[in-house]
């Protein structure tokens, strides 16, 4: 064989080999993210027409696909329609999923690589691949308890609730109001489904938004449970016993700004003790121990109950902040922060998520939603596990933060959350927005005693409640103590 000859040969076997090497590239590495690619019709019309597995609650389908009478095979309907839709999310042929419909979509169409035994038994079967399915941990009578809670404020009503399980991180309960009918975009009337999408996303309201994890406001009162533990770790005050500053109002010096209580009282007087502070919910107490612990070791308490991090798997969740980063807050600023105003922000989630903290012996627990997957035949692919974030406080100071909790529900503030013969802890928070909104509406509370069973966290934006009427108190607190209820059976 001449040279040229030689080279031409050696060029078309370099070529032959770089050819099946992308192909082998294409097929195997970039095949998942060319499949999840927008727009990729042959996937959706595929995934579309697919016995999508089914998301469950207490083993009953909350999504599922039924057949259908046209080209797709399946339809993807939701059985309880709003109650659970900022769970469920949609599964839609236009505008995708979101929630575990998105997060579980693999196990849900049946082409997780755990499934891939399941995916070759149908080929050989002819059959089309089918879904695995997806339990959650929600506690279905706690979850309709929550929604009612909140429905019976009124049809104007936007708010949110979290309820978890303090030993565990297993959510019990994430009801927002409003919500949403997911059947509307799972429709195989495609041109239903466009103005329905068009509906719910010009919404004034946001009914498609999940209050309980995406939504952050400024949490009152029940962010006081923050700056207690930090006044506790910090040495600030070793009991609930010891005296704080109390008062009519707290100033700065050479500063012209006065921090009052909410509805000007003294509190009881100057000073009192930590306990009684916390019962009456007193700003100077809170907003003069924020500023007696400090801003950097305030922020490193806020951050060991989780605030700063994303601790929740499968469904979309804002940050919730002590500050923006970067801000060196002043003495007036510090001091509103420790009362959960200036910048503070928080979900209902992360709120519940401190509550269940001071329950559990100062241990937090990463909160979680999808409890089991299984494979179309049952089998067992994935059991999720408790497993902790952080050790907020210690076990000793959390139990002193527990005694000033439960006597704030005995004869403090928060004697809306009580239940016969249950130990209940709880908080109020009534925090300020602007002007021409009014407060939000807070409760924070946990029930069980040295086994807690339920922390909740409530927030009430806004109801047909006259703005005179609206407290955390008396708006929120019947609804976490009606949850408590329903997760403890009574």
């Amino acid at each position: 064989m001449n040279k040229p000859i030689r080279f031409l040969a050696i060029g078309c076997m370099l070529l032959f080999l770089a050819l099946l090497a992308n192909i082998n590239y294409v097929q195997f590495v970039e095949a998942d993210s060319l499949n999840a690619r927008n727009g990729n019709q042959r996937v959706i019309n595929e995934e579309f027409s697919r016995d999508r597995g089914p998301i469950l609650v207490a083993g009953d389908p909350v999504a599922q696909s039924v057949p259908s009478n046209d080209e797709y095979t399946f339809q993807r309907e939701y059985p309880e329609g709003p109650l659970y839709a900022n769970l469920t999310g949609y599964f839609s042929y236009i505008y995708g999923n979101s929630a575990i419909e998105n997060s579980q979509s693999r196990v849900l169409s049946g082409s997780d690589n755990r499934l891939f035994v399941n995916r070759v038994v149908d080929l050989l079967s002819n059959k089309q691949p089918k879904g695995g399915s997806v339990e959650l941990t929600i506690d279905p009578l706690a979850q309709r308890t929550a929604a009612e809670g909140l429905e019976a404020l009124g049809p104007d009503t936007k708010g949110a609730v979290a309820a978890i399980n303090p030993q565990t991180g297993e959510i019990l309960a994430m009801v927002t109001q409003p919500s949403y009918d997911p059947n509307r975009l799972a429709s195989h009337d495609f041109s239903s489904v466009t103005d329905a999408w068009e509906s719910l996303t010009t919404a004034e309201d946001q009914p498609m938004l999940n209050r309980a994890t995406q939504q952050t406001l400024p949490p009152g009162s029940t962010f006081k449970l923050v700056t207690a533990a930090a006044a506790l770790e910090n040495g600030v005050v070793d009991d609930i016993d010891d005296e704080v500053k109390g008062g009519a109002q707290l100033s700065f010096p050479g500063i012209d700004y006065t921090l009052p209580n909410e509805g000007g009282g003294n509190c009881g007087g100057d000073p009192i003790t930590f306990e009684r502070a916390l019962n009456v919910s007193c700003n100077v107490s809170f907003g003069s121990l924020a500023g007696d612990v400090g801003q950097e070791a305030m922020a490193e308490q806020a951050e060991k109950f989780g605030f700063g991090s994303d601790a929740l798997e499968g469904l979309s969740l804002s940050e919730s902040r002590f500050t923006s980063e970067g801000t060196d807050l002043e003495a007036p600023q510090l001091a509103q922060s420790g009362i959960g105003q200036f910048e503070v922000a928080a979900t209902p989630l992360q709120m519940a998520m401190v509550t269940a903290a001071v329950a559990n012996d100062g241990q937090v627990m990463r909160p979680y939603i999808v409890d089991t997957i299984r494979s179309p035949s049952l089998s067992v692919l994935d059991q999720a596990q408790p497993e902790e974030l952080d050790q907020a406080m210690s076990s000793e100071n959390a139990a002193k933060l527990q005694q000033a909790l439960v006597s704030t529900v005995e004869q403090g503030t928060a004697t809306s959350a009580r239940i016969p013969d249950v130990e209940v802890g709880g908080k109020t928070g009534t925090a300020q927005s602007t002007p021409d909104r009014p407060p939000y509406a807070w409760f924070v509370s946990y029930a069980g005693g040295d086994d807690p069973e339920v922390a909740v966290a409530v927030v009430v934006e806004s109801s047909d409640t006259a703005r005179s009427e609206i407290a955390g108190g008396r708006l929120a607190g019947p609804i976490a103590r009606s949850v408590m209820e329903a997760v403890l059976g009574r």
